[in-house]
């Protein structure tokens, strides 16, 4: 990989374009090889479900995953209405000492597990005038994705499929739209299965891909994480070097003129 070749969010630069989970692992152990594993820089964290300090007589992730090796991204997983994904990263920023970039997700019900987007855009826009740095969990809705950017979330995170689906990318023309237009980047969330899904994520032109069932529920997830890393690495280095075009004929690969007779 090109080591000029940098994700930048909120002003921060990051080598690597793979984020990762940290739920759904065997234990912490498991946890923090396969996020090594990924060669992470970025780690999400289900405030409502995964301690970091709120239970002191429980294990902390952050035992694991030390906020001064790895950025903790706190999300709103679980979190059904603007008012409670406000109020839990703002609970989350005391947790990790004012921190500010945060994922934001408001869900839409339990079974399809679809952003709400009306109540999305109201938490979204509570965060930032709060001073929070916004990455924000979306539908692939190229309009959606435009009022996020207006209102100054600094990455928004189309889903590629229902999350933990593994079920890929469904709508890559979406994508690609958002993408086209997006002045922030664009990150695949959701959906993620296996390696080739990531790399066709970025061969798309994503600027990164966050996952966690697709690692954690592999059999065996550190040889998936590994994958993944190898995958998004492949993905990116070809979407920079601009694919061939698309032929609805046949084009020898040794041309014809100036052959040896």
């Amino acid at each position: 990989m090109n080591p000029q070749d940098k994700l930048i969010i909120a002003g921060v630069e990051y080598g690597s374009r793979l984020l990762v989970g940290s739920g759904k692992y065997r234990d912490l152990a498991q946890t923090r090889e396969a996020t090594d594993a990924a060669a992470a820089e970025i780690v999400t964290v289900a405030i409502r479900r995964v301690n970091i300090g709120q239970d002191p007589h429980a294990p902390s992730l952050l035992d694991v995953l030390p906020p001064d090796q790895y950025t903790i991204l706190p999300n709103t997983a679980g979190c059904y209405n603007a008012k409670d994904a406000v109020y839990t990263l703002q609970m989350a920023r005391e947790l990790l000492g004012g921190r500010k970039l945060v994922k934001l997700e408001v869900l839409g019900d339990e079974k399809s597990l679809f952003p709400n987007m009306p109540e999305t855009l109201v938490a979204a826009e509570t965060l930032v005038r709060d001073g929070f740095d916004v990455m924000v969990y979306c539908s692939d809705d190229p309009v959606q994705a435009r009022l996020l950017e207006g209102i100054g979330c600094v990455a928004v995170m189309p889903l590629a499929s229902l999350i933990g689906s593994g079920m890929g990318i469904l709508n890559p023309w979406n994508l690609s739209l958002i993408i086209e237009q997006a002045k922030v980047p664009v990150l695949v969330d959701a959906g993620v299965g296996t390696a080739s899904d990531a790399a066709i994520a970025m061969e798309l032109g994503c600027d990164g891909v966050l996952m966690n069932s697709a690692i954690a529920l592999a059999q065996d997830p550190v040889r998936m994480a590994r994958a993944m890393r190898l995958a998004v690495q492949a993905g990116r280095e070809a979407f920079l070097a601009g694919r061939m075009p698309r032929r609805f004929s046949a084009s020898p690969s040794s041309p014809m003129a100036g052959r040896l007779q």
